[in-house]
């Protein structure tokens, strides 16, 4: 069994015999003693020992004093926990080492079980503020926007500059392309970034509970109400709330909303008490909400209110100089977390990442990855281990208007493209191809012959039409069929 790791404390007193007592307290209960006899030899070990979890600390010390040491200590992140002792000790003095940060104070002489206690009540809460620090660090990384691309770099341009205000922001964008790590980011760097984020996903509740979710509600409201709620608008409260997929929010319940942004008032489901609270709101949309309000989908006093500021949520189609960077974010990512050992991609499947079109964007490409890295040996993914619908998809590129001269070459281009497309999602059957492009198979012949498509022997049908097919006869299911 591995043995747990000793505690390090570091005790700090001019006086010898105080040193000695408590080392001999301390290293019978299992812990790393560390010793100084002045401030700034403590300063100097608290500098040079790594993960130092404890420091006793006389008030009285030659050259600077306990509370001087605590004070430069202070200025430092991550510093240990701090325990001030005194043979002088007033209320005054006590209460400057609490402004200062120190865990307790206690009064000499020293009694063995009133120093061990608070030793052991201050390890625990420096080893739950290491834990937190650790998750808030995990936290950061998880919510992380990547990205070098120039829609990217105008997004975090935008985004900091509307962070530090309290307006309301309407993030647009499809599936996947992290419009919630947006919302955080901004919350991050707000005025608010110490209070709470709360997101909802207006598209997962019931209709007949999102209101209930929303605003809370009042025991006895409803059936199965057994108890009184408190809704995630008063949750939020002094933070921000983040309204993902409002765009299948309905009617009756957008206009509670648009109360809340315009009065600052909530009303439990079951209650006649309105409540004020104080909430950022962040709204995002996979709709068109425009489009949405001129049907009668969406309210026009909401759509205005939620669109002070909008931002789009660029789709990794848009931004592909992107994606090797997001493999490499996400392989050594969830490596880390899950102790794994880092895994590279091959150039040939970074490029073949590349051309695929990402319809689940951002979040696809990051369960691919993981995926990869779970289910494949080799230390080096290949192309050859890529799901089947990257290895073989072939993007349909528009011809660049700039080299070309005529609408027919543009045309042509564009034509060969779309048919080795779709050729390739067929797995090189012609049929199947033929039927799905909806033109008669000898056509398409025609046309691999046109543009020089060569199938090989052995891939889906063979490379020759048939002879019916070759004397141009069109098979019955074909009449009717534009001929091109």
């Amino acid at each position: 069994m591995k043995n747990r790791r000793k505690a390090k404390i570091l005790v700090v007193d001019d006086e010898e015999n105080i040193r000695k007592s408590l080392k001999m307290i301390l290293e019978y209960e299992g812990f790393s003693f560390i010793e100084a006899a002045d401030g700034l030899e403590a300063l100097d070990v608290i500098e040079e020992t790594v993960g130092l979890d404890l420091v006793v600390l006389d008030v009285k010390l030659p050259g600077k004093d306990g509370l001087e040491v605590l004070a430069e200590m202070r200025k430092k992140p991550y510093t240990p926990e701090v325990i001030m002792i005194s043979g002088h000790g007033t209320i005054k003095t006590a209460v400057e080492a609490t402004k200062l940060g120190a865990f307790d104070f206690l009064e000499k002489p020293l009694h063995r079980e009133r120093v061990l206690l608070c030793i052991r009540n201050a390890l625990k809460q420096n080893k739950l503020l290491r834990e937190c620090q650790d998750l808030r660090k995990k936290a950061e990384k998880r919510y992380e926007l990547i990205g070098n691309h120039p829609s990217m770099k105008k997004l975090w341009e935008e985004m900091l500059r509307t962070a530090p205000t309290n307006a309301t922001v309407l993030i647009y964008g499809e599936s996947g392309t992290g419009k919630e790590l947006i919302a955080r980011a901004i919350h991050d760097h707000s005025l608010r970034v110490n209070e709470r984020f709360v997101q909802v996903n207006c598209a997962a509740i019931p209709e007949e509970l999102i209101e209930s979710e929303l605003f809370g509600h009042e025991k006895g409201a409803f059936t199965g109400a057994t108890e009184k709620k408190l809704g995630k608008f008063e949750q939020a409260d002094g933070g921000t709330i983040f309204l993902d997929e409002i765009g299948d929010m309905s009617l009756k319940t957008q206009s509670k909303v648009l109360r809340v942004l315009e009065e600052g008032e909530v009303q439990k489901v079951g209650s006649s008490k309105i409540n004020k609270v104080d909430v950022r709101v962040i709204a995002a949309t996979n709709k068109d909400l425009k489009k949405e309000k001129e049907e009668g989908n969406f309210r026009e006093d909401l759509f205005f209110r939620l669109n002070v500021i909008p931002l789009y949520s660029p789709q990794l189609r848009e931004k592909k100089e992107d994606i090797p960077l997001l493999v490499e974010y996400f392989s050594k990512n969830y490596s880390d977390e899950n102790n794994f050992k880092v895994k590279k991609f091959s150039k040939d499947a970074i490029e073949a990442m590349i051309k695929y079109l990402w319809k689940g964007n951002v979040r696809e490409l990051k369960n691919v990855v993981e995926r990869l890295i779970i289910m494949t040996d080799a230390d080096i993914i290949e192309k050859k281990d890529l799901p089947d619908q990257i290895r073989r998809e072939i993007n349909i590129y528009l011809p660049d208007s700039k080299d070309i001269k005529t609408l027919k070459e543009f045309r042509e281009l564009a034509e060969k493209d779309f048919i080795l497309a779709k050729l390739k999602e067929n797995n090189w059957n012609i049929s199947q191809t033929a039927r799905e492009v909806s033109t008669p198979r000898s056509n398409l012949y025609k046309k691999l012959e046109h543009y020089g498509i060569k199938i090989e022997a052995g891939v889906g049908e063979a490379v020759a039409p048939s002879s019916l097919e070759k004397k141009g006869e069109e098979s019955p299911n074909s009449k009717g069929q534009d001929g091109r």
